[in-house]
């Protein structure tokens, strides 16, 4: 008994980790915010890649061939590494132009999002709450379209980019380490030629302005991997209903950073449309509980 209390203390920890370093990564990208996000992205790619296939080799879990003879995993895998990298292209381009604010409603949108992709895919039925908070999110979107003047687009890729993403990945059956390393390993041609051009071209940032931006670079793999490897580690040792209530820990922390550390704006448009946002999470969240003590 004592030693599954631990084994659960042990999962809350790495869950939190994960979602407190997802929340707290807009402050490493606004370090590199003077290099175009396109450069910026290529080397979080290239150097996933290399971290990721490094931390399989001393975990002893190298071997990749199994996903390569599988077509159908390979193929999935192929178009989420796609996914991810515009998913982090967009989250990087938006620290980038001061829309911090605008990236976290995306990811307070996503759960929301992930329960229309249900619906659509898995042929999950609704029940009356989970379409009054769907209900909510879209009238949230279509107010700070019409009200605001301005299509969240930012909010609304990284919602759908990562609830695709994250339904395909579930459904490739790979686990999270190897599925990245295909994943960057996809992408990694293109990263890896976009750096060779900036070191030729001497337009790059790498190795031409200084250490400090040279391992802001290079460990943009690390920053990548290890909440990765944190919530593989955190989301089977506790609850389901628990991760889903710590996933709004990372948009929360965001949101907070874009208002108070980097002054962006809030005004009353965006106020209300988050508001229609938590009211719907709120309904969402009781849902799961309610689903959760049914089966329990």
């Amino acid at each position: 008994m004592a030693a599954e209390q631990s084994d659960q203390a042990k999962g809350y920890l790495y869950t939190a980790q994960a979602f407190v370093s997802w929340g707290l990564l807009p402050i490493y990208w606004k370090w590199l915010s003077h290099l175009p996000a396109l450069e910026v992205l290529s080397h979080r790619i290239f150097w996933s890649l290399i971290f990721v296939l490094l931390f399989l080799y001393w975990k002893g879990n190298l071997n990749l061939r199994p996903i390569f003879k599988n077509k159908k995993a390979l193929l999935t895998l192929c178009t989420t590494g796609i996914l991810v990298g515009s998913n982090w292209g967009v989250y990087i381009y938006a620290v980038n132009i001061d829309h911090i604010v605008e990236a976290s409603l995306g990811y307070y949108i996503t759960p929301l999002f992930n329960v229309a992709l249900g619906m659509l895919f898995l042929k999950e039925r609704l029940n009356k709450l989970q379409f009054i908070a769907l209900l909510l999110a879209v009238c949230a979107v279509v107010y700070l379209t019409i009200d605001y003047g301005k299509f969240p687009w930012i909010s609304i890729y990284l919602a759908i980019s990562f609830g695709i993403y994250g339904l395909l990945k579930k459904m490739s059956g790979v686990e999270s380490m190897p599925a990245l390393a295909i994943e960057t390993l996809v992408l990694a041609p293109f990263a890896l030629g976009y750096i060779v051009w900036g070191l030729i071209s001497g337009q790059g940032a790498l190795f031409n302005e200084s250490r400090t931006i040279d391992a802001l670079l290079i460990l943009a793999g690390v920053v990548t991997t290890f909440p990765l490897y944190w919530f593989g580690q955190g989301a089977k040792r506790i609850p389901l209903t628990s991760v889903g209530f710590m996933q709004y820990i990372g948009p929360t922390i965001m949101l907070l950073l874009g208002i108070f550390l980097y002054h962006e704006d809030f005004p009353i448009q965006k106020q209300i449309a988050f508001g229609f946002i938590w009211l719907a999470l709120g309904f969402y969240t009781y849902s799961i509980v309610k689903k959760y003590r049914k089966s329990s």
